[in-house]
């Protein structure tokens, strides 16, 4: 009864097809994580994947912290809710990926992450006891295939261990609860108090592992200025874009914006590193925005 309880999710607010805001989000939340996984891989250059975590999470609390918003009253009763927000959206996932990028490469591990959406549905679909759209499941198909055909070349040939890829699929499994979680919440409460509250539980609870890791690494400038877009992007705006976009669309439709993190990564790799884009990415392209069309659709 207490899961039942804790782990709760809502209809978005707006069942229309997405509009000019639904789709400024979506657009954001793709630049921003698009480019954590560079900004992840240059931090792990010097620092353990703990402190990498820790500085992530600080920067990006300091960030929301800044909005004068962010400190209105929550209710005592959501407390436990956010609570566990902070601990399955932000403290264990940060934790997770950096960890895994040890020992598999950061397409893949996105690569990987582009199923969040999938489990996303799969969660909303058992909370809500109704499953979405016909239109709107073919949509969440085509772009995982599409995010599986833009990554295939980075992957294809790379050094993977089970244990990395595990790693990441249970960050992407708690992404998908969470992504869930968040819905109700921000519905009641906007998006600032919940992810100021959600950053700061998760802060405290990956403090203890990010200070242990400060002995074991070494300081950089790359990696120490990596860190500010992947704390202040990534971990702060991208969140109150993230659970504003839910909060409007619903989980299902909101976590299609997973979907177009390869395609920045994809992006940045040919303008920062002059890399080729190879046919299947141009494909995996057209159906990632094929994908989105179909998932923002009219809910119900």
């Amino acid at each position: 009864m207490r899961t039942a309880r804790v782990i709760t999710t809502a209809p978005g607010t707006r069942a229309e097809a997405f509009g000019p805001v639904e789709w400024s989000l979506l657009a954001s939340i793709g630049l921003m994580w698009g480019s954590s996984f560079i900004f992840i891989a240059e931090g792990l250059e010097s620092f353990e994947p703990a402190l990498v975590t820790l500085l992530r999470i600080a920067l990006g609390t300091a960030t929301v912290a800044l909005a004068r918003r962010s400190r209105r009253p929550v209710a005592r009763e959501d407390w436990g809710r956010i609570a566990v927000l902070g601990i399955v959206w932000m403290a264990a996932p940060l934790l997770l990926f950096p960890i895994a990028q040890q020992w598999i490469n950061s397409s893949l591990a996105g690569m990987l992450n582009g199923a969040m959406p999938l489990f996303a549905a799969i969660t909303a679909t058992i909370l809500l006891r109704r499953a979405p759209r016909p239109v709107q499941i073919v949509g969440l198909v085509v772009g995982f295939t599409g995010v599986a055909a833009i990554s295939w070349p980075a992957v294809r040939g790379a050094s993977v261990t089970a244990l990395g890829a595990l790693l990441v699929i249970l960050a992407t499994v708690l992404y998908g609860i969470a992504a869930n979680m968040a819905v109700p919440l921000q519905q009641k409460y906007g998006a600032l108090p919940v992810v100021l509250r959600a950053q700061l539980v998760a802060l405290l609870a990956i403090l203890p592992f990010g200070l242990a890791a400060v002995p074991g690494s070494t300081f950089q400038w790359s990696s120490a200025l990596a860190m500010v877009p992947l704390g202040a992007g990534g971990t702060g705006l991208a969140f109150l874009a993230m659970a504003t976009l839910v909060g409007r669309a619903g989980a299902t439709r909101g976590a299609v914006a997973i979907y177009f993190i390869p395609v920045v990564a994809t992006i940045l790799g040919v303008v920062v590193r002059n890399e080729s884009v190879e046919a299947i990415q141009l494909i995996g392209l057209a159906l990632v925005l094929s994908s989105a069309w179909l998932t923002s659709r009219r809910d119900r």
